[in-house]
C-alpha cells in the first residue's frame, strides 16, 4: 500500500468508511473519498483530519465526475450504490441509473485511466434474485464481467468482484434497527422470524475485499464464507446481551422482496469455483459468442452441486450469536452506554 492511490466510490457509506480507516492504517498515502452527499463528507473530514485523503464531489451516474476523481488511480473499491431493498422496489429505475448504469461509469473510467485494479462490491442478493435491488446488482456483476472478458486476461486494468451477505451494523442493517427499539422501549419489529441470514463483521468484508486486490485473475469473483443464523436467535441474543429477555416483539409480515434465505454462490457457479479455504474464487465464464457451448454442449456438473445459502451454512445458535455480537466494537459500545 505505500505507493498506491485508492479511489472508493460511496466512500462515505459505513462500508466504504471502514475500507478508508483501514487503508490508512495500512499506510496508503492516498484515499480518494468519492461521494455525492458533501456533507457526508465534511463530517468524515472534520473526523479524520489526515493530509492522506482527498475527496470528491461527484456521482457515478456522471461520467465526468467519475473521470475526474479516476485519473492517476492506482485501484478503485466501487461501493456506491443504492442498497435498500424496499427503496429500489419503489424506484427500480434508480436502482438502475446508480447500480447499473452508474457501475459501468466506474468500470470503463477504470480501464480508460489504466486502473491497475477494480473491485466491485456484490451482494448475496443478486444472486437468484427477486427483487429490484438484487436484479440491479446482479446485471451490475454480469456488465463488470462482460467488460472483464472483453478487454482479455493481458489487460493493464483487473475487473473483479466480491459478493457478501448481511454486514453487521453497516447502514440500513437490522441489528442497529433492533438496538434502537430496546432502547427506546419500543417493540421489535420482525417480518419473519424464520428468515435466515448471513451474518458478516465489516472487518471480514472489508479482509474480503483486500483478498480480492491481491489476488483476481480477470473477471473473477470472490465470496468469503460466513455463519448464518435466524432472525428469532438474533433477536433473541440482543435482548440477552441488553438484559431485556422480556422485550416484547411485533411480527409485521414479510417486506417488498424479501427471501426466507439468501444465496451466496449458486450450483453453477460452485462447479467452476476454487475453494481457498475462507473463500470462494469463483471464475468468470470465458466462453465466446458462439452457441454451441450453450446449446449442444452443455453443463453436466451442476446436477450433483447444491447452492451455497443462509439455510445450510454453519448455523449459530444463541450463544453463538451472542459471541460474534460482542466482538464488534460498535455493539459493545451501545451495551456499555446502555449499562451506565
Amino acid at each position: 500500500m505505500q505507493h498506491e492511490r485508492v479511489l472508493i466510490t460511496g466512500g462515505t457509506g459505513s462500508f466504504g468508511r471502514t475500507m478508508l480507516q483501514d487503508l490508512l492504517r495500512r499506510g496508503c498515502p492516498e484515499v480518494r473519498v468519492f461521494s455525492r452527499d458533501e456533507e457526508k463528507q465534511d463530517m468524515l473530514r472534520g473526523t479524520l483530519r489526515s493530509g492522506n485523503v482527498r475527496f470528491y464531489i461527484g456521482d457515478v451516474r456522471d461520467r465526468d465526475s467519475v473521470d475526474r476523481a479516476m485519473a492517476g488511480a492506482t485501484r478503485v473499491f466501487h461501493a456506491a450504490a443504492l442498497k435498500q431493498v424496499p427503496s429500489c422496489e419503489f424506484f427500480p429505475l434508480e436502482a438502475v441509473r446508480t447500480n447499473i448504469l452508474g457501475s459501468e461509469n466506474v468500470v470503463r473510467s477504470a480501464v480508460a485511466a489504466g486502473v491497475r485494479s477494480v473491485v466491485c462490491l456484490s451482494t448475496d442478493k443478486a444472486v437468484f434474485p427477486v427483487n429490484a435491488m438484487g436484479i440491479s446488482k446482479a446485471m451490475m456483476e454480469k456488465l463488470a464481467q462482460a467488460t472483464a472478458r472483453s478487454i482479455g486476461a493481458e489487460a493493464a486494468t483487473t475487473i473483479s468482484l466480491v459478493r457478501y451477505g448481511n454486514v453487521m451494523c453497516s447502514r440500513g442493517s437490522v441489528i442497529p434497527l433492533f438496538i434502537r427499539q430496546i432502547k427506546a422501549g419500543l417493540p421489535i419489529t420482525v417480518t419473519e422470524p424464520s428468515m435466515t441470514r448471513f451474518l458478516m463483521p465489516l472487518r471480514d468484508s472489508v479482509a474480503l475485499v483486500h483478498h480480492a486486490f491481491e489476488h483476481a485473475r480477470q473477471g473473477d469473483l470472490f465470496v468469503r464464507k460466513a455463519p448464518a443464523s435466524t432472525i428469532a436467535d438474533l433477536i433473541t441474543a440482543l435482548k440477552e446481551l441488553f438484559d431485556r429477555p422480556d422485550h416484547p416483539v411485533e411480527v409485521i409480515g414479510w417486506r417488498h422482496g424479501e427471501k426466507l434465505f439468501e444465496t451466496l454462490v449458486s450450483a453453477q457457479e460452485l462447479t467452476k469455483s476454487e475453494d481457498m479455504g475462507d473463500y470462494f474464487r469463483v471464475s468468470m465464464d470465458g466462453r465466446d459468442l458462439n452457441y454451441r457451448h450453450y446449446f449442444v454442449e452443455g453443463d453436466t456438473d451442476t446436477v450433483d452441486q447444491h447452492d451455497y445459502h443462509s439455510h445450510n451454512t454453519e448455523r449459530l445458535d444463541v450463544a453463538g450469536v451472542k459471541t460474534l455480537l460482542l466482538s464488534l466494537p460498535e455493539v459493545v459500545a451501545e451495551i456499555e452506554g446502555w449499562a451506565a
